[in-house]
């Protein structure tokens, strides 16, 4: 009988958690991604909580319920390094590049990575891609940049729409863009990024994951 999609995210949350476990000391911060994925690996972390000093979360959700478990959140400028940072993707390829954003957080995702020493990526096997694209990728925009920007994605062959009645944790729109299909979007990531408006798109290519754990109905799989 299949692993369900949810018993699969479960178990990678499990092993992340065993993964990153051996790297950890008394005074450690570890760092928190967002999205449904992250939230298992959070409820499993809790109960090793007493090995590890705080957590550094990339969303108020995540911050919220690692405050649950009982797990000191700390605002990141108080943090100047990580050993790990464990998050979800919607998809990643063989380069362990990823595209993320779904749940809105990739900006402060994207920042809080940026902190740690290596980034943990843990997702099911329906998440692995052989070109980026397929889901629509996200980008974190200033509320007056939301039309310019969108027509600079036209000219880049992108179609983009505004994602309604939602706003970022940073106040900001985001607007979803598809037609894209890279295999290695380092540069596209770097031509997005520079588009006067944007905070942020989702292609984590320029800094991909250390190391992805990917659940599969063999078991976890490392990449």
């Amino acid at each position: 009988m299949a692993i369900s999609q949810q018993e699969l995210k479960q178990q990678v949350a499990q092993a992340a958690v065993e993964y990153i476990l051996p790297l950890l000391q008394a005074n450690d911060v570890v760092g928190v991604g967002t999205g449904s994925t992250a939230d298992l690996f959070i409820d499993e972390l809790a109960q090793y909580k007493h090995l590890f000093r705080a957590a550094a979360a990339s969303s108020e959700r995540s911050a919220q319920r690692l405050a649950k478990h009982g797990i000191q959140v700390l605002d990141l400028n108080d943090v100047e390094s990580m050993p790990v940072y464990v998050d979800g993707a919607d998809e990643i390829n063989a380069l362990r590049q990823m595209l993320k954003g779904g749940g809105g957080a990739l900006t402060r995702e994207k920042i809080v990575a940026s902190v740690a020493e290596r980034f943990v990526c843990i997702a099911d096997e329906s998440k692995v891609v052989d070109a980026l694209g397929a889901f629509k990728l996200p980008i974190e925009v200033l509320p007056m940049a939301v039309a310019s920007v969108s027509r600079a994605m036209s000219k880049l062959g992108g179609v983009a729409h505004i994602r309604e009645g939602f706003i970022t944790d940073n106040g900001n729109p985001i607007i979803d863009v598809a037609g894209f299909s890279v295999k290695d979007a380092r540069e596209l990531e770097q031509r997005i990024n520079n588009i006067p408006g944007v905070v942020c798109c989702g292609f984590f290519a320029l800094s991909p994951a250390t190391v992805a754990l990917i659940a599969t109905q063999d078991g976890v799989k490392t990449l």
